[in-house]
């Protein structure tokens, strides 16, 4: 995959600044985007690219597959796993197949997943910014969470 100087720069400057929300939705931008560009390729028949695009999609693949915590992910885990694993079937279906549509089926799963961990991200962080850390009056070095206005708990 080829990238100009503005597109590499914007997703340095991307993941330099993001959560680890920011950082799995880009991993799901970027699993997206390899997928469109194969589906791309396989429609004007460039076989070449359309296993550049799928090669590295498998890549992005494996590293999401590497966030789960299988141990204790529960059924969050499970789910994901299964669908990695589903993604890398479809994946290489549609290379026998040398079908752009089972590619393109798959980037709209990948973009419902990756609006759920958006919306995740959104949520964390109103939650964040809802809770704020403050020093508790009259016992100094004592700090207490502070969530709507209301002191959640404190320690010493």
């Amino acid at each position: 995959m080829i990238m100009n100087s503005t597109e590499l720069a914007y997703r340095k400057t991307a993941v330099e600044g993001a959560s680890g929300f920011g950082l799995l939705i880009a991993l799901y931008d970027t699993l997206a985007g390899d997928l469109l560009r194969a589906a791309d390729a396989e429609r004007i028949n460039d076989i070449e690219k359309r296993c550049q695009e799928i090669n590295h999609a498998t890549l992005v693949v494996g590293y999401l597959e590497d966030w789960i915590e299988r141990s204790g992910g529960g059924e969050l885990a499970q789910q994901l796993t299964a669908f990695y694993s589903s993604l890398r079937r479809k994946m290489i279906e549609a290379q026998v197949k040398r079908s752009a549509e089972i590619l393109e089926e798959q980037v709209a799963l990948v973009l419902r997943i990756r609006e759920t961990w958006s919306a995740m991200e959104k949520q964390n962080s109103s939650a964040m910014e809802a809770t704020r850390v403050t020093q508790v009056p009259g016992y100094p070095g004592a700090m207490q969470t502070v969530q709507h206005g209301t002191a959640c708990s404190w320690s010493a």
